[in-house]
């Protein structure tokens, strides 16, 4: 499965739209606790903890997406969009949102 940011693939023809799909990943107060207890992992002002959380969570949204093209007969995902959101009340969960566009390509 080929995934990209952008628009086209270079070599490639998009021969199909399969349509719009999108991947979640949400993260809840108990990963935050977690992360917090591991604060001791920042160095230089960076938090290993928290980018490996938001890693982890980018990561499942992309697989989600792949796996919603490939249930669409699609063989890539082209103009893939990354967004993160802080919901819930007192700000207690992280979003990480993946949308893109379902295309066979040739």
């Amino acid at each position: 499965m080929i995934t990209t940011t952008t628009q086209s693939i270079e070599g490639k023809r998009i021969v199909a739209y399969k349509g719009v799909i999108a991947g979640e990943a949400i993260l809840g107060a108990n990963v935050f606790k977690d992360m917090f207890a591991g604060l001791r992992d920042i160095v230089g002002g960076r938090s290993g903890t928290y980018e490996r959380e938001l890693q982890r969570a980018r990561e499942i949204a992309l697989k989600e997406l792949q796996e919603k093209a490939q249930d669409l007969g699609a063989n890539a995902v082209v103009g893939i969009d990354l967004d993160y959101e802080v919901l819930g009340s007192g700000n207690g969960m992280l979003m990480v949102s993946a949308s893109g566009t379902a295309v066979v390509v040739d």
